[in-house]
């Protein structure tokens, strides 16, 4: 089968599009055939191995997979032994590692019938991001109606999400991104738009009940000054720092939290079947708009990574794996 593959860790030019085998489907599991596959900034590091954390899901010395993807959208080929929820042709979407291959398998548990009305592009786009999003204002801040939540990168693949989903909840949402990006935050339903280039959050606004940081380009005491007393701040990005720059940036939101008011908080957010379906419903109920801001051949995969790793990419970016009839 096609797939775009790397041997060692190293710079996102060491991708080749190649031919490698055919994955076998174990007892419980599904092969899927690709049909679109969704990017996001973890796809850049898992290609380079760094930060190093990464390599603790991604292989130590070399890469497990070596094919770059985690979400993907397409048909249900073949099933294995025990799987009863799917069958041949159905078509579905979800999470799994090396998706930027024609065919990958699939674990149940992390895969769910695609809806009819959606196309595979932007199911695609959903998993990681979409779930990230979710996770942290249901599951984390647990916003309520009339709550103030402001999303730092609010115009990027979880920050667009994450505005939205606030929404729904009936969250008052100001979004923080830049000049070009104002009316695509806006038009998701932002009650406030910040333009990072003319005003600064920390200081130009009322403070917030929650703020969800997917960029973490400000001091936690600046990103502190603009939340309520009791305040609650979701840090959500892995880039910007290396070596033990990063380790004291990952850990010390955690360690402070439990002396100050405020609490300050890292996630993880795991792909499952059920909160799939959450996502479907919303999109559905018409509260969910996936953006897709481009759609790049299997042989363009370099290129679209390297639009996401200079962080200049709107909404979402996603590979077109296979043509269907």
């Amino acid at each position: 089968m096609k797939a775009i593959h790397h041997d060692r860790y190293g710079p996102l030019e060491s991708l080749r599009s190649c031919d490698v085998d055919k994955p076998r489907v174990a007892a419980g599991e599904v092969l899927v055939r690709v049909r679109a596959a969704g990017l996001h900034v973890g796809d850049c590091f898992a290609v380079r191995g760094a930060p190093a954390p990464v390599r603790l899901f991604t292989g130590l010395l070399r890469p497990k997979c070596g094919i770059p993807g985690f979400d993907l959208a397409g048909e249900v080929e073949q099933v294995g032994l025990g799987v009863e929820r799917f069958r041949p042709g159905d078509e579905v979407f979800g999470a799994a590692e090396g998706t930027c291959a024609e065919f990958v398998a699939v674990k149940p548990s992390t895969l769910a019938h695609k809806p009819r009305d959606f196309s595979f592009e932007t199911a695609a786009a959903m998993p990681t991001s979409g779930l990230a999003a979710l996770h942290a204002l249901r599951d984390v801040a647990k916003v309520q109606a009339g709550q103030q939540v402001l999303i730092n990168g609010a115009s990027g693949g979880v920050g667009t999400f994450a505005v939205q989903i606030a929404k729904s909840y009936g969250a008052i949402v100001t979004g923080v991104c830049s000049t070009a990006n104002v009316d695509l935050v806006r038009s998701l339903g932002a009650d406030h738009v910040i333009d990072y280039t003319q005003q600064d959050f920390t200081r130009c606004g009322p403070s917030y009940d929650v703020i969800l940081d997917n960029v973490e380009n400000r001091s936690l005491a600046e990103c502190r000054r603009a939340l309520r007393p009791d305040g609650l701040l979701i840090l959500n990005s892995g880039s910007g720092a290396t070596g033990l720059g990063l380790w004291v940036r990952l850990l010390k939101p955690v360690l402070l939290s439990p002396f100050v008011r405020h609490r300050l908080r890292r996630y993880l957010s795991t792909p499952n079947a059920v909160d799939l379906r959450a996502l479907s419903e919303l999109v559905s109920a018409g509260r969910l708009r996936p953006v897709v801001s481009q759609v790049y051949p299997l042989a363009e995969t370099v290129t679209a990574l390297r639009q996401i790793d200079a962080g200049h990419a709107r909404g979402k970016l996603v590979i077109r794996v296979a043509e269907w009839a």
